[in-house]
């Protein structure tokens, strides 16, 4: 099975940046890797749902964002290193969540938002302090 796991989250003041981790290991039962797979970020705040922020395509060639984060966080993948980076300048409190990456097949499922994705990372707390 792939497995997520995310780093990089902590403690930032407003204003300040950030650089969110995703590496991919093992392969499916079918022996697709992590290059297979569209990946993107998500978050969720205390008492509100998860919510998309950013999605790259398979090769890296392809990128969306929410509105909100846009112009402020970079979304990129290095398939040699199983890896998705997410850079966040600029953050504001309203930024202040777990921080989730995630992976399907589709890309269109991605966009789609958080309810239907294949795998799942456990999580890191981005918080931003005013």
């Amino acid at each position: 099975q792939v497995q997520l796991v995310e780093s990089g989250g902590g403690l930032v003041q407003a204003g300040g940046s950030l650089r969110l981790s995703c590496v991919a290991s093992g392969r499916t039962l079918t022996g697709r890797t992590f290059s297979s797979y569209a990946a993107g970020w998500f978050r969720q705040a205390p008492g509100k749902e998860r919510e998309f922020v950013a999605a790259v395509g398979w090769s890296g060639g392809i990128t969306y964002y929410a509105d909100s984060v846009k112009g402020r966080f970079t979304i990129s993948r290095d398939n040699a290193k199983n890896t998705v980076i997410l850079q966040m300048h600029s953050l504001k409190p309203e930024d202040t969540s777990v921080y989730y990456c995630a992976a399907d097949s589709s890309w269109g499922t991605i966009l789609a938002g958080p309810r239907y994705l294949e795998l799942w990372g456990q999580g890191t707390l981005v918080t931003v302090s005013s």
